[in-house]
């Protein structure tokens, strides 16, 4: 029975950080794919004289561009979704720049607080 009992008060201490660290960690990588779409985002800029209209141009080809033109993407649909397995969200023209990007975060709602706050490109 003392077993039990140091082995529930160890989990209590334990799994209390390392939950802590499973949400930074999620966040961490979150960033990190915003960084990569709007790296995406940019060449599409570069290549086509234009911003794409949603992220899944970045990934196929829209009907606007010549197949010529075309340049293979360098993203993958799993890439357009963030930790928590929500779309990323894309608006543009953007209210921060010239396009919004952003996680819901593990809430899935706009908005939150602490632990549920959005992750963005402009902050």
């Amino acid at each position: 029975m003392v077993v039990v009992i140091v082995i529930g008060v160890l989990a209590a201490l334990v799994v209390p950080t390392f939950m802590g660290r499973a949400g930074k960690a999620k966040r961490a990588v979150a960033q990190q794919k915003i960084s990569n779409i709007e790296t995406a985002v940019n060449l599409f800029y570069q290549d086509y004289s234009r911003f794409p209209e949603t992220l899944e141009e970045l990934i196929v080809k829209p009907s606007d561009i010549p197949d010529e033109q075309w340049v293979p993407p360098s993203l993958k649909p799993k890439n357009l979704k963030d930790p928590w397995g929500q779309p990323f969200v894309y608006r543009y023209p953007g209210e921060h720049g010239a396009y919004d990007l952003y996680s819901t975060g593990p809430d899935g709602q706009e908005g939150g607080e602490g632990d549920n706050t959005d992750i963005t490109n402009w902050e």
